[in-house]
């Protein structure tokens, strides 16, 4: 059996990413390498970290979910809303638009942002379509594969709306498993879970997101013929 190897909430630590799949001697020919979202913001390298993605995915079947930040940059591209431009300066876009744009800096004006986003959409809209393409979910016969969660309030999981399986936390940290599948999940750095960046392990489900661009750690959860292990990649960035 392949093993299955399972990363989430990269943020453009595009160098802890690729050490990390050196670590864990990842084979594209052998393994099964699943990306649970959140590609681009606060981390340095947004736009070599999508590139990167969008390789392993058509080049070697890698299965890469869509989180809340993806859709956000989507949203700033494809839109003109002032709150989906608040949101996406308030957590960790202005290192986007940076990585993308090499005009922009810290003391960027209203109409640089503009330029900014109008750059991004003109040569780099295959980023944004693959972004933009990204399944919501993934399911394997043990597992189901999210960005941030499960709504306990569905019967049927997969009729939640979209923003559930990037958005939701605490509603689906605290409730109990109303799926007989493993629930793999990035989202909420695991800081918040369990005092630690390691990968959670709680009752039906796995949270894995060590919270790399906030100077913490990678993760990788690997299950290898059903026996689940851990790796990680430290990260001494400290997010300044």
């Amino acid at each position: 059996m392949s093993r299955i190897l399972m990363i989430s909430d990269i943020h453009g630590c595009i160098e802890q990413f690729n050490d990390l799949l050196d670590a864990i001697h990842y084979n594209p020919s052998k393994d099964n390498l699943i990306l649970l979202g959140d590609y681009v913001d606060r981390g340095p390298r947004s736009k070599e970290t999508v590139e990167r993605v969008k390789e392993l995915v058509n080049n070697h079947n890698v299965i890469a979910l869509r989180g809340n930040h993806d859709q956000r940059l989507v949203d700033l591209v494809r839109t003109k809303s002032e709150t989906v431009q608040g949101k996406f300066l308030e957590h960790g876009g202005m290192q986007t638009l940076q990585s993308y744009c090499h005009f922009v800096s810290e003391n960027m004006d209203e109409e640089l942002f503009k330029q900014a986003r109008e750059y991004i959409r003109v040569n780099f809209s295959s980023h944004i379509d693959f972004l933009e393409s990204l399944p919501l979910y993934y399911e394997d016969l043990h597992h189901i594969y999210v960005h941030a969660g499960l709504n306990p309030k569905y019967i049927n999981w997969r009729e939640q709306i979209e923003y559930d399986f990037m958005y939701i936390k605490e509603e689906f940290h605290q409730s109990e498993p109303r799926t007989d599948k493993l629930v793999i999940f990035g989202h909420t750095r695991t800081i918040e879970l369990h005092d630690s960046s390691d990968i959670w392990f709680g009752r039906g489900k796995i949270g894995i997101d060590g919270g790399c661009a906030y100077g913490m750690q990678l993760n990788c959860l690997i299950c290898d013929e059903g026996i689940y292990t851990t790796a990680s990649i430290k990260n001494l960035w400290n997010g300044d």
